[in-house]
Parts: C-alpha cells; sequence; structure tokens
C-alpha cells in the first residue's frame, strides 16, 4: 500500500469516526482519541523525536501541544480535525512532491542497468557497467541503453539522446561516431569501444551532479530556515503570553489558553518551509528534463538576477566548425604553408588545429615532428624536418621575430614562420549559429542590459561575428587570463557562456557559469554551474525564464504565506478564529503555496526573439 494510499485512509477514517461520535452524542475523551491518533500519531512521533534530539521547535512541537491542550479543555473535536486537516494539507504537498520527483527521476533514469560485454570467442555476457575497464568493447542491441562512453566499431542506427540533451528527434550514427551513456539505441546492433569507465562516463556524471545539487541551496532556502529556527520560539513565548498575562487582568482562563493553542496551530510554517524548496527543486527537475542542468537553488537564483550575459566566440557563438578559406604565400607556396602549419598542429585538438589538418590530408607523412610547445594564446612551436615552425597570432610572430605582412581579410588568421623567417598566413572561417542572432534578442527582451562578446580571434572576425550576432560590445586578442580579468571587470550580476573545452578559468570566475554543448566534457560538468546538455543556444534564455519564474513563485509564496499567517495569528489571539477555522485556513494556504511551487516545474512559454 502506497504512502498516499495511507494518508487517505487515515484522513477518511478519521472523519467517519468524527461524524458517528458526533451524531451519536458522545463527547468522552478516550473515544476521541481513536481518530485523533488515527489522524495524527505520526505527528506526536515526530514531536517527541524532535524533543528527544533537541530540536523542539518545529511544527510538528506546535501542533502536538496545541491539540493535546484542546483534548484538557474539552475541544474534542477541534483537536481531532486539527490534525485531519493538518494531514490533508501533507497529503497535497507530497502528491506535488511526488510530481517533482517524477521529473527528476525522469533523469535519473538514463541510469544503465547493465552491459553486454564481448567475449574472445565472440559472445556477449551481461555485467555490471562498473566492471567494463576503458578500452574494452559492448554490444549494445536495439531498445537498449548505452551504458558507456565509447566510439562505433561496427554498426550504424539512430539513438535517442532525449534523456541529456531534451532533444526528442533521434540522432544518426555510424562507425567512427562518438556514442554517449544514457542515450537509447533505436534501429540496429552497435559494436562499442569504450573510451571511459562506467564512472567517468557522461550519465554517471551527470546523476552526480543531480543528486548532489540539493547541496547547493539558495539564499531564499537559507533564509527560510533561518527564519523558522527564530519565529518558532517567538511564537511559542508569545502563545504563552497570551496564556497567562491577559488572565492576570482579565480573567477567563481557560478562554486565554484556547486563544493560545489557537495561536500554536496556526503559526505553524508549513507553507514557507515546505513550499520554497519544493519550488527550487522543481524549477531545477523542470529545467533538467529541457536539457538544461542547474547544480543548485542558489544558480537558479543567481540566474534569475543577472544583468549582464557574456559570450565566448568560437564554439559558443559560432558553430566551431572551421575551414581554411585562403593561403596566402610570402616566401613559401601554398602547399609548404599547409604542410608546415598542418605538422606544427599536428597533436592539437583545437579547433583551428584540426582544419589545418583538415586542408592538407598528408599531415600523417612521413615527416618528423618534434619538440611540439603549445603556447595558449599564441600558437604552437615545433620542429619539423629540423625547422622551427611557428603557427599562430600576430602576438606569436612578434615574439619569434618574424616580420609580418598585413591581412585584412575577416576570419582567423594563422600566421606561420619557419626559423624565425616569415612565410605567409592561412585564413580561417567559422560561421554563426542558426539561432545565435534570436538568442541575443531574446535576452535582451527579457530585461538583460548588457550583452558582450570575448574571444581571442582577430578583430575583424570579432567584428564580423559580433555584428551578425546583433552584439554590439566585443573584445577581441584575448589571452585566457585577459578574458577573466574582463569578465571580473564586468559590473553587476554576470553569465559567462562558454563551450567548457578551455573556458574553465573563466566559468569559475563569473557569477553563472554556464558550459555549451557539455556533454562528455568533464572540464564543463566540473567547472560550470549551469550546463546546456545540448548546443542550443535558445536554452540560455529559457533557462532565464525558468530561473526568474521560480523566483517569482517563491516570492508570491513567501509574501502570500506571511500576509494571511499574521491575519490568522491576530483573529486567533483575538478569539475572532476558532481553532477549525485558523487551522484550515492555514492547511489552506500551504496547499495553495506547494501546488504554486509545483508550477516552477512546467515548461515555459515560447521564449520572445524580437
Amino acid at each position: 500500500m502506497s504512502e498516499r494510499l495511507k494518508i487517505i485512509l487515515r484522513i477518511s477514517g478519521s472523519a467517519v469516526i468524527i461524524a458517528v461520535l458526533k451524531f451519536s452524542g458522545v463527547e468522552s475523551v478516550w473515544f476521541y482519541l481513536v481518530p485523533y491518533l488515527i489522524a495524527g500519531y505520526d505527528v506526536l512521533v515526530e514531536a517527541f523525536n524532535g524533543v528527544r534530539e533537541g530540536e523542539v521547535f518545529d511544527e510538528h512541537f506546535l501542533m502536538g501541544v496545541a491539540t493535546i491542550g484542546a483534548l484538557i479543555l474539552g475541544d474534542y473535536t477541534e483537536a481531532s480535525a486539527v490534525m485531519m486537516f493538518y494531514q490533508v494539507g501533507e497529503l497535497f504537498s507530497d502528491y506535488a512532491s511526488d510530481r517533482t520527483r517524477e521529473s527528476i527521476t525522469s533523469l535519473t533514469g538514463l541510469r544503465p542497468d547493465y552491459a553486454n560485454l564481448e567475449q574472445p570467442d565472440g559472445t556477449s555476457e551481461r555485467v555490471d557497467p562498473s566492471e567494463v575497464t576503458e578500452g574494452s568493447v559492448i554490444i549494445v542491441r536495439v531498445g537498449e541503453k548505452i551504458p558507456l562512453d565509447g566510439v562505433i566499431i561496427d554498426g550504424h542506427s539512430g539513438i535517442d539522446t532525449s534523456a541529456l540533451t531534451g532533444e526528442s528527434v533521434p540522432r544518426s550514427v555510424k562507425t567512427g561516431d562518438e556514442v554517449l551513456s544514457g542515450s537509447v539505441n533505436l534501429s540496429g546492433v552497435l559494436r562499442v569501444r569504450t573510451t571511459k569507465t562506467f564512472t567517468d562516463s557522461t550519465a554517471s556524471k551527470i546523476l552526480a551532479l543531480i543528486e548532489n545539487s540539493g547541496s547547493n541551496k539558495s539564499y531564499s532556502e537559507k533564509f527560510i530556515t533561518r527564519f523558522a529556527k527564530i519565529y518558532t520560539p517567538a511564537v511559542c513565548l508569545s502563545a504563552l503570553a497570551i496564556a497567562l498575562i491577559p488572565p492576570m487582568f482579565a480573567g477567563n482562563f481557560r478562554v486565554w489558553v484556547y486563544r493560545a493553542l489557537t495561536f500554536l496551530v496556526v503559526s505553524c510554517p508549513c507553507a514557507l518551509v515546505v513550499s520554497v524548496p519544493l519550488a527550487f527543486f522543481a524549477a531545477t527537475g523542470g529545467a533538467g528534463r529541457r536539457g538544461i542542468l542547474v547544480k543548485g537553488g542558489i544558480f537558479i537564483e543567481r540566474l534569475a538576477k543577472i544583468s549582464s550575459v557574456i559570450f565566448d566566440k568560437t564554439g559558443t557563438l559560432t558553430k566551431g566548425v572551421f575551414e581554411v578559406s585562403g593561403v596566402y604565400p610570402e616566401s613559401m607556396t601554398d602547399g609548404e604553408i599547409l604542410h608546415m602549419a598542418a605538422h606544427a598542429e599536428r597533436y592539437s585538438s583545437h579547433p583551428v588545429a584540426e582544419a589545418l589538418r583538415r586542408a592538407y590530408p598528408d599531415e600523417n607523412d612521413s615527416c618528423a615532428v618534434e619538440g611540439v610547445e603549445e603556447i595558449a594564446g599564441y600558437g604552437v612551436r615545433a620542429i619539423v624536418n629540423g625547422s622551427e615552425v611557428c603557427a599562430g597570432n600576430l602576438g606569436f610572430m612578434a615574439e619569434v621575430g618574424a616580420d609580418v605582412k598585413p591581412c585584412n581579410d575577416s576570419g582567423t588568421i594563422v600566421h606561420v614562420s619557419v626559423d624565425k623567417n616569415y612565410a605567409g598566413h592561412a585564413v580561417i572561417s567559422d560561421s554563426l549559429k542558426e539561432n545565435a542572432k534570436s538568442a541575443v534578442a531574446s535576452l535582451r527582451s527579457q530585461g538583460i542590459k548588457r550583452v558582450v562578446m570575448l574571444t581571442g580571434d582577430s578583430e575583424s572576425s570579432a567584428r564580423e561575428a559580433a555584428t551578425s550576432a546583433g552584439i554590439d560590445e566585443y573584445y577581441s586578442g584575448l589571452l585566457p587570463a585577459d578574458k577573466v580579468r574582463k569578465v571580473e571587470s564586468i559590473e553587476g550580476i554576470k553569465a559567462f557562456a562558454g563551450d567548457g573545452i578551455n573556458d574553465a578559468p573563466v566559468l569559475t570566475c563569473a557569477d553563472v557559469g554556464i558550459a555549451m554543448g557539455a556533454l562528455g566534457s568533464d572540464a564543463a560538468i566540473e567547472a560550470a554551474d549551469v550546463v546546456i546538455m545540448d548546443d542550443d543556444l535558445m536554452k540560455i534564455p529559457e533557462a532565464v525564464k525558468i530561473s526568474r519564474r521560480c523566483m517569482r513563485i517563491v516570492n508570491e509564496n513567501v509574501y502570500g504565506s506571511i500576509a494571511v499567517k499574521l491575519a490568522c495569528l491576530l483573529l486567533g489571539a483575538m478569539g475572532l478564529a476558532g481553532m477549525r477555522l485558523a487551522v484550515f485556513a492555514d492547511v489552506g494556504v500551504m496547499v495553495i503555496a506547494v501546488i504554486n511551487s509545483a508550477r516552477a516545474m512546467l515548461p515555459v512559454r515560447a521564449v520572445k526573439t524580437s
């Protein structure tokens, strides 16, 4: 039997017994103890445990003292009804929490149960994914989850990545393509060579991020916790004053004790204590289902307050897919320049290096490449066939003493020198992502005052990308340390969005670090506060909108609950509201606040782009 069904049966049973007792005219406390304990035994147990552990002043203690006092005063129906109404509120809270938990569970469902490990004789054995070592071959059949990150060595299929990215359209994969754990194989058998262990695979890292997000509580959540610790003892002392001081002057001790007990019941901060954390929990879960992983409530809160968004250029605003669009020789031929640059960049993983290697397909020939040195923010130095080859930007050429010829082309310019003599340069172009302009416009429509682009590329390349994206403020020719200083110099609460490969320092120094397209990128998942699991720039304004809606809901719950609470406390103290009416109002506020919090889980409306 589920816990929710048990609560429903307890509420129903208590209500039926109270009705029978009232109809029968029974007025014995022993009979009314039955519905009272059916509805509230767990409250009394929690109150007792709290007192035993030193956590006296909580809602269970207040409910226990007030209802036991009501029983002593002979208000048997009120005591039982208070417990019954409390359980009604808990029922609604439990339902809303379950809905939110289901949202989180849909993410944790990407955890694979097993892996089909290929054996030496060609058969497969079902094993726990944690037992599979890096470099092993696994078989993924149709309908199975891919248990570990790897590269397809045989087969082609369509895979469902919706659990990772929120994208419902299947992705086609073939031999040589990388696949990530947590995806579902849809149409063909795949043989996959694992590139990571289970612990280091994408699904495990995402699950760890989700499970640890609760530790990063928002300021609002911490405030509510501190508020409850001060508020609850204060109302207990106030209730004691109501019970003792007025009778000294006006008599009617019984009336004032009843009002004090009513005051105690109404004072329970359930609506705040339950609804505020639930709102952050719901927002985090709802965002996760859309492929936006937020590491905790504190980053929801910060994201809602940002006034500036700073974009990295390459791989974030642009596709990061470079092609050599021109070669301009000075002392060598086109082919010789590409030959030297591609060999110098042989071991680099930078997109520019990959473009140079694609432009010179014979890069893996017998030429000797030694002493490769990658200099951050400048380029690469290597010894190719005994000659010192430097490939990089203007600053690098100045450092090695090469006499550079100017280039007015837009794009990334890679200058090449051989033995300190300038050989020429290649122009490498990147294209803007299709939704970059829409994402920037959407951020502006939400009141983001400042949108900035940072890049290490040339002025002309930066200007072209910024103009195309609708960004007025940009900074070019920046080294990694320059980017950090520039982000730190921008006033207000700011978010930085980068591709996560080489932006870890900048992601860390921003108020909110957003890693774009970070699937499989360990550095991004570790450094960022928000992880956009696919490469969709529109997820950034969507994340802002989710966060702002969450904070609006939190404020509605806090201010609305406090206002009603104060009104009920005043009416109870003045004797204008009985215990049942006060509790009904109080529980009603909690139910409304909980339902309101659950709205944070719902998808946001389409974000404006103009």
